[in-house]
């Protein structure tokens, strides 16, 4: 499934000065996921930054980079039936990203902050 972003709400503060976060507001990204079971593999892209994918088994705890450049421990866990949850931890922040499926054809990214900033990013999916 291929999803690709139509626009957001809030950004995380702790990222960076008003240019990025504007930047952010307008840029697309796409998300293109593949699921067997419980296992998932997301790999993020957007304009002008290098692709991210995540390869992790829902329930279990992974390690990645972080857009900082920290590596991060990474929970998962279902919330409910259409809701994934990532807690992700480094030394210096922790948040919360939850990708919730409302219907066939949209996904809800939520993010949290520690100190309870807050974005919603709402992607639609993409005929390949």
């Amino acid at each position: 499934v291929s999803t690709q972003s139509t626009g957001s709400s809030g950004i995380n503060a702790e990222y960076g000065g008003i240019l990025k976060r504007k930047a952010v507001q307008v840029l697309p990204s796409e998300h293109h996921i593949e699921q067997e079971g419980e296992k998932l593999k997301v790999h993020v892209c957007s304009p002008g930054r290098t692709g991210k994918t995540q390869e992790y088994q829902v329930g279990e705890t992974f390690s990645e980079t972080e857009i900082n450049g920290e590596n991060s421990e990474v929970q998962t866990a279902w919330e409910g039936e259409t809701k994934i949850k990532e807690l992700h931890r480094t030394e210096s922040m922790e948040y919360e990203l939850v990708r919730e499926l409302k219907d066939d054809e949209t996904m809800v990214l939520h993010l949290e902050s520690k100190n309870g900033t807050k974005a919603k990013r709402i992607y639609k999916k993409v005929v390949e």
